[in-house]
């Protein structure tokens, strides 16, 4: 999908925001929820076509096999677990390393296919978000039993929580969705992205969690398949796109506002991958080898 400059921009982020520790990990958990840009393998369980447990995905990785990342190597989450102090990765809820005590220090429930809108997940039969969140409520239940509630509840509240959706709702559903795109205007989609995004914090809030990290859309209009559908026959961005991805993240960063406002305790951040990207996509000799990597 294109995605490979977002993954790298996401890790520089988050890195930059939860600060490196050595020694014990800098934070007792990593939870991870999304699309194909933190999936780690959930989709290679599911009765879907996209998934990427087949070369040459995973070529650069640890084992170079592919595991199910939409990548030939490493995710931004993983790099972003490398930094904050853990030895491992959080493995994907269904697959069979999800269990004893590698849960302990957090899981992967990302889908990709998935974003906000649960009908984006169901039409390529990934998991949904609220989904995500239900296997969320499960790995607590576990967790609870492993150690006992009161450190449960630590490890709940004092976890990383990131969050990396919305592209695939747009690209993969509602531009070319005709039952969306003629019922609502590109605004009134994100109205009804943005409602689920912030039932989903809430959610999150109300089953103890405290810090969470989000990701703004990145330049959609930039993305390989955006250009290849809605380019007219040009290789430049589809600058409707990238204004709508504007106007999302615009309200992403207002509703995210609103909810640090009215959840006491919360700490919500907002990673701007838009302006980043867009920069290494309209100035890559300004970035050095950078943009030779992440092609």
């Amino acid at each position: 999908m294109g995605f490979s400059r977002y993954l790298v921009v996401v890790h520089l982020l988050v890195a930059t925001t939860f600060s490196v520790a050595y020694g014990d990990p800098l934070v007792p958990a990593l939870c991870i929820f999304g699309d194909s840009v933190v999936d780690v393998g959930n989709n290679n369980n599911l009765g879907t076509l996209i998934k990427a447990n087949f070369p040459p995905y995973g070529r650069d990785f640890i084992n170079h096999k592919p595991t199910g990342r939409f990548c030939d190597g490493k995710l931004a989450t993983d790099y972003t677990a490398e930094y904050m102090g853990f030895t491992s990765y959080p493995p994907a809820y269904l697959s069979q390393e999800a269990s004893g005590n590698n849960i302990l220090t957090g899981v992967n429930f990302a889908s990709a296919a998935s974003g906000y809108y649960d009908g984006t997940a169901q039409l390529y039969r990934a998991i949904p978000l609220t989904q995500q969140l239900k296997y969320y409520k499960d790995w607590q239940s576990k967790v609870v039993n492993m150690v006992g509630k009161a450190k449960a509840n630590t490890i709940f509240s004092g976890g990383v929580h990131l969050l990396s959706a919305g592209s695939s709702d747009f690209i993969q559903n509602y531009y070319i969705n005709p039952i969306l795109n003629r019922a609502f205007t590109p605004d009134q989609f994100s109205d009804i992205l943005m409602r689920s995004y912030s039932t989903f914090v809430q959610n999150l809030y109300d089953l103890g969690v405290r810090k969470i990290g989000v990701t703004t859309l990145p330049p959609t209009g930039c993305l390989p398949a955006a250009i290849t559908l809605f380019g007219s026959g040009s290789n430049l961005c589809v600058a409707r796109l990238n204004q709508n991805a504007i106007s999302f993240n615009n309200k992403l960063n207002g509703t995210s506002q609103d909810l640090k406002s009215k959840l006491p305790g919360l700490k919500l951040v907002v990673f701007d991958i838009y302006n980043p990207l867009l920069d290494l996509i309209t100035r890559p000799t300004d970035n050095g080898n950078v943009c030779k990597t992440i092609t």
